[in-house]
């Protein structure tokens, strides 16, 4: 049994990412990639160690980011089993508005 799970936003976030990185390397799309789904993993071990923003979203929203790639975060409600992943963002974008549109 899976101990995440990445909504079909999330999945089209990954894709995007991948996607826009492909287009100078594949290899490091891919590294980036592996990053992702790995962290994925590291917070359905332990939820809470992501941080809230109350700023961004509800309190059930906890963000992690990337220790390598310190530019990409993951949006995920702690609470639920599995993990549910809701995206995966570049810093850059405007996280706020992303995820209003999205909940």
């Amino acid at each position: 049994m899976s101990i995440f799970a990445l909504t079909s936003l999330a999945k089209a976030d990954i894709f995007e990412i991948w996607s826009y990185l492909a287009g100078d390397s594949e290899e490091a799309a891919g590294r980036v990639e592996q990053a992702i789904y790995d962290a994925c993993a590291f917070v359905a071990e332990n939820p809470w160690r992501g941080h809230s923003r109350p700023d961004f979203a509800s309190s059930s929203l906890r963000f992690w980011t990337l220790t390598r790639y310190r530019s990409y975060t993951i949006v995920y409600r702690a609470e639920t089993a599995p993990l549910q992943i809701v995206a995966v963002l570049h810093g850059k974008r405007n996280i706020r508005r992303i995820l209003k549109q999205r909940l």
